[in-house]
This record gives C-alpha cells, structure tokens and sequence, in this order.
C-alpha cells in the first residue's frame, strides 16, 4: 500500500460512522458519546434504542433531538444542526457535534426525607415539630431542556447527582404544602395518601422547569415527639367521654399531681387537711350539734343559696360548658384550653380571651404581689 492510501485508511478510521450507545447501568441518566476528536461521517447510523433520546449540541447550542429508532444523518434529518453550520447546499464532508443520550426510563424508589423536624403551628398543641420520609419515582420528560439546563458538560451524568438537589426541592416544598394545609396535626398521618397527591401536583411544575417529570410521590411515614402522639390518643377518645365526668376526673387528677409535688410532709399535710375537712363536712350533715343542719325556726327565713358561676369555653369553634371555675382551671391545666381560647360567663357582653377575664388570670401563674411600701 502507497503512502497516500495509508494515508486515506487513516482518515477514514478516525470518521465515525455508527453512533449508539449501550447502557449497562441502572443509574445513568445522561451520557455523552465519545468521538475523541473523531468526525461523524455524512450518512452515519445513528441508532436510538427503547428508554433512549439521543440530543445533538453544537458548540454549547442545542440542535437536534431524537427519538428511539435508526436514522442516516443526513441535512434532511438534521435541520436545525444544518442552520446551525451554514449548510445551504447539504453537506458531504464529515462533522463535529456533541451527541448525548439520554436514558428515560422511569427511575423508581428514590428516597426523600426532612433533614430537620418542620415547625408547625396547631391550635391545640401550639407549636409543634414533626418530621416526614417516603419515595419518588421520576423520568426525563424534556431531555433537551435537561441536557442543557442541568447536565451542561458533564460526560456520564447519574441520578445520584441530581438525587440532592431534588430531595433539596422536595423537602422545601413539602414543608411549605404542609404549612399551608392547616391540618389539625392528627390528621397529618391519617391522610398520607392525599397529602401525597397534593405535594405531587404542587411539585410537578418545579420538576418540570428542568426537563424533569415527577411521576410518583409517596409519603410514608409522618412522625412527631412521643409525649405528642400521647395527648393525641387521649384527645381522640375525648368525643368517646361523657365530658363532665371528663372534666371532673382531670379536677382529681390536678389535684392529686398537687398533692405529690408539694412533696413529704408539706404533701402529707394537704392530704390530712383535705381528709379532716371531708370528715368535719360529713359530721356536721349528720349530728346538728356539731353544725349540722338544724330545724328551720319559725319566721325564720334562710338565706340565699349562693349561685356558683358557670363558664362557657369554645374548642375547635364549637361552644362547650358550662363548668365551673375548678373545672375550668384544671381544662387549662390539661391543656383542653389556653391562654388564648375564648370564655363566656353571664353578664359579660361578648366572648372574651381567657387571659383577658380578670378571675382567670390566676390560670396563668406568676401570681406574684407588688413589693411592700417604704415604711
């Protein structure tokens, strides 16, 4: 062979003439065909297989994009990459394009989590912080916008780097989804199958801006402190109780707590004071020696029965009571009500905040008197 026709084999080695690319991984997205300086031959095969977008980029700009199947590159099948390079006329020479292709098929059971407990705000509760985990599943919707917007240069692109920045986007969304739902925070694990659905639609868009389409999205798992899920329990059997016998065995309760605080003998003497005055109450119902109830005398008219004052208290909107004042605070103490919760009483004009009731500002602690006067 003469000097020139080695020199043509040369050549015609370093053209490409069959451009493919056969995927042996389940985690690439994005991979970048390498020609290593070598030119696609005019009338190369370009073979585009199921799952598969092949995307031609010139000099950073996106040309053209194709589907699965084989196709003769050629002006006629490459339009926009032939404006691109001035091919009026056709071409007939090899040339040079970045080639990437893309894998879309549907990448399935990626995790997602709150790195950090979200804070949110409920009405009986206060604040309170719960954390969140699932699965999403999602595929190239768009691979022209994504090759450009997200994968840029990169020549093997996987799901595991853009893993972080969707959990990123989803952990924000779902945070501000879950803000906005203003659920009572029980319901928050009971409706896990809606609140997906509408964290999904909400999500969506965002995955779509970058070529990216978010199939599925599955909460799993919404979990909050113990000592939480525990008042929740025994709220939840609240609607299950008759609420005065609720209410008067909080009272025993509180009292009860009282009693155990104040501790060893300061303790035991509350519990003998209360016993001595049972003890005297019941001595004087039975002997009227003792001042116990006596025969009315005639003429004798006795005096008024006073009349305890019954409140009223709203819970969720709706109206509960009446209770009395000891009933009322030991609701406060078990955080049935709060400060801000809104109280009614005969001869008061409109329902008012707890801690705006002069009687009831004791609830709140910090009983405290002025200091003494300069003598």
């Amino acid at each position: 062979m003469d000097i020139f026709g080695k020199i043509k084999e040369k050549l015609s080695n370093e053209f490409i003439d069959i451009v493919e690319w056969l995927d042996y991984t389940d985690d690439t997205i994005a991979h970048r065909f390498e020609r290593y300086q070598n030119e696609i031959k005019n009338g190369a095969k370009l073979i585009v297989r199921e799952g598969q977008t092949a995307v031609f980029v010139n000099e950073g700009q996106l040309a053209d994009v194709f589907g699965p199947g084989t196709y003769d590159l050629t002006t006629k099948n490459l339009p926009i990459l032939a404006t691109l390079k001035g091919w009026k006329y056709g071409f007939n020479s090899p040339f040079k394009a970045e080639v990437y292709f893309v894998n879309t098929h549907l990448f399935t059971d990626e995790k997602w989590g709150t790195k950090n407990p979200i804070t949110l705000s409920d009405e009986r509760f206060g604040l309170v912080e719960i954390r969140a985990f699932g699965t999403y599943a999602f595929r190239i919707s768009d691979a022209g916008k994504f090759i450009v917007d997200i994968v840029g240069t990169d020549n093997n692109f996987t799901n595991f780097e853009i893993n972080e920045h969707l959990k990123s986007l989803i952990a924000t969304r779902f945070t501000d989804t879950v803000g906005e739902a203003n659920l009572p925070i029980e319901l928050y694990a009971a409706n896990t199958t809606e609140l997906s659905d509408t964290c999904r639609e909400v999500m969506a868009p965002e995955f779509e801006s970058v070529g990216i389409g978010l199939e599925k999205f599955y909460i799993e798992n919404v979990s909050m402190p113990e000592d939480l899920k525990k008042e929740i329990f025994e709220y939840s059997r609240i609607d299950k109780l008759d609420l005065d016998k609720l209410t008067k065995f909080k009272t025993a309760k509180a009292v009860e707590a009282a009693a155990k605080n104040e501790g060893g003998t300061a303790g035991a003497g509350m519990g003998m004071g209360m016993g001595f005055v049972l003890a005297q109450q019941m001595g004087q119902q039975m002997n009227p020696q003792l001042g116990g109830p006596q025969a009315p005398q005639a003429g004798a008219a006795p005096p008024p029965i006073p009349v305890a004052i019954q409140y009223f208290y709203a819970v969720n909107g709706t109206q509960q009571g009446p209770v009395s004042f000891d009933q009322l605070k030991a609701l406060f103490a078990n955080r049935t009500i709060n400060r801000d919760s809104l109280v009614w009483k005969q001869g008061m004009a409109n329902w008012t905040a707890l801690n705006a009731v002069e009687e009831l500002k004791s609830f709140l602690g910090g009983n405290t008197p002025p200091p003494l006067p300069n003598s």
